[in-house]
């Protein structure tokens, strides 16, 4: 760890680490500014929850809000301890957690929005079946983003960096010889690109990650070789999902617009996944990597809970309708309370 020390820094309060300590250290500049930026969050976290507590007479979003403040606590915790225990796997569950911390927060976005109250039910058995491909989606991005968080965790670099081939093979043996022999061209290609000049930026700092410093062992392969099994199962669902709204809401539908630009993101993902192989894991490449994945997560997320929604608003409209041959006034009013009221 650049920094090693929590919840301080070299000694010093996180806040009045002075800055000739940090500012433009390779490592610690980067580590620090989390922390800092995390501390933001952690603020605007607890702001959002009392504004939700003043404004908001839903129980439900204020009870949504309070759980945004443990989670982010929560989270903030774990990264601290990712340093003091120097724990990889500490580090896993610190990202997955961010991960569920940035779809409530997506989540408090949208129900609190004017969509949210304006929207109107229709196309009940459309979005009840679009909902079920929705949860499968979300589930294979969640367990990609794990997988790509546990190679990450594993400080080992790339195990695999051809495509669509892997160590020219399409399935790349795993026994003791073929890794040994994986890790000697790793050295090989390493020392090129040394010699190249594409490992180290001007200053010395690093802007390749081909190799950091462990071994490849035989499950990094494994887990490589799942991912990317992981993202052709995620880009054929995406897929199979914009076919299915289409066919049942039409092309010109805005749940099929966003859906279909939740797929151009995935292909995008999918791109940079492979971009990151073939540039030997460049630094900013893979960021965007990690970055877009996230809001793959994030916009497929939306779209369930906007799609649980128009499935409720459209129960809420039949139940009024039931009601009315008893009393029209009754019904009417008590639909409407209910909308507002969730």
């Amino acid at each position: 760890m650049a920094v090693p020390d929590w919840p301080n820094t070299f000694g010093y309060n996180m806040f009045l680490v002075p800055f000739d300590q940090w500012i433009g250290k390779y490592g610690i500049f980067e580590e620090h500014s989390h922390r800092l930026m995390a501390s933001l969050v952690g603020l605007l976290t607890i702001i959002l929850a009392v504004w939700l507590r003043m404004t908001d007479n839903r129980k439900w979003v204020r009870r949504l809000g309070f759980g945004s403040v443990v989670l982010v606590v929560v989270q903030g915790i774990l990264g601290g301890l990712r340093v003091t225990e120097i724990n990889p796997n500490l580090g896993l569950i610190h990202g997955a957690v961010a991960q569920l911390f940035l779809i409530m927060i997506c989540g408090i976005a949208l129900i609190t929005s004017s969509w949210w109250h304006r929207a109107r039910g229709k196309d009940y058995f459309s979005f009840v079946s679009i909902q079920g491909t929705l949860v499968f989606l979300i589930s294979l991005i969640f367990v990609q983003l794990l997988l790509g968080a546990t190679m990450r965790h594993q400080h080992a670099g790339l195990a695999i960096w051809d495509f669509p081939l892997a160590h020219g093979q399409f399935w790349p043996a795993t026994d003791e010889a073929s890794v040994a022999k994986y890790n000697n061209n790793r050295y090989e290609l390493q020392k090129s690109l040394h010699a190249a000049n594409q490992l180290y930026d001007a200053d010395g700092y690093p802007k390749r990650y081909l190799s950091s410093g462990n071994e490849i062992l035989a499950w990094h392969v494994w887990l490589q070789m799942l991912h990317r099994l992981g993202a052709l199962a995620t880009l054929a669902l995406a897929i199979f999902l914009v076919v299915k709204t289409r066919r049942r809401l039409g092309q010109t539908h805005p749940f099929t617009k966003v859906v279909c630009m939740m797929l151009a993101m995935i292909m995008a993902q999918a791109g940079l996944g492979v971009w990151t192989l073939l540039s030997n894991k460049a630094a900013d490449v893979a960021t965007g990597h990690v970055l877009l994945g996230a809001a793959c997560l994030a916009l497929s997320s939306l779209l369930l809970m906007a799609a649980k929604r128009l499935v409720f608003l459209a129960e809420l409209g039949k139940l009024s309708k039931d009601l009315v041959k008893h009393d029209d006034f009754v019904a009417v009013d008590s639909g409407q309370e209910a909308a507002v009221a969730v």
